[in-house]
């Protein structure tokens, strides 16, 4: 699912609702009965994927601004990854 929002590999991060600040206007999408996606209503852009009741929001890091000081840490749906897309990098993958 990840796949098809993105086009391609989607690089996100995770972290507790109360700490991600959205500044600006979002649309949410049902994404599935247990959770939902957050879209820029302007350009389309994902922005989010919030599980209900988790407490957590994985969000895309291209939607955050400067520097970050965020480090990739695993790989994750590497089973349903494209054909296309080698990962040798040596960090866990499930």
């Amino acid at each position: 699912m990840c796949r098809k929002t993105s086009g391609h590999v989607r690089a996100s991060a995770r972290a507790p609702e109360e700490s991600v600040t959205i500044g600006g206007p979002v649309t949410r999408f049902a994404a599935s009965e247990s959770a939902e996606r957050g879209f820029c209503p302007g350009c389309g852009a994902s922005m989010f994927w919030r599980g209900h009741g988790e407490g957590m929001v994985s969000f895309a890091q291209g939607c955050l601004d400067g520097d970050t000081g965020l480090r990739l840490e695993k790989h994750i749906f590497t089973a349903d990854k494209g054909d296309d897309h080698e990962i040798a990098d040596g960090r866990p993958q499930s």
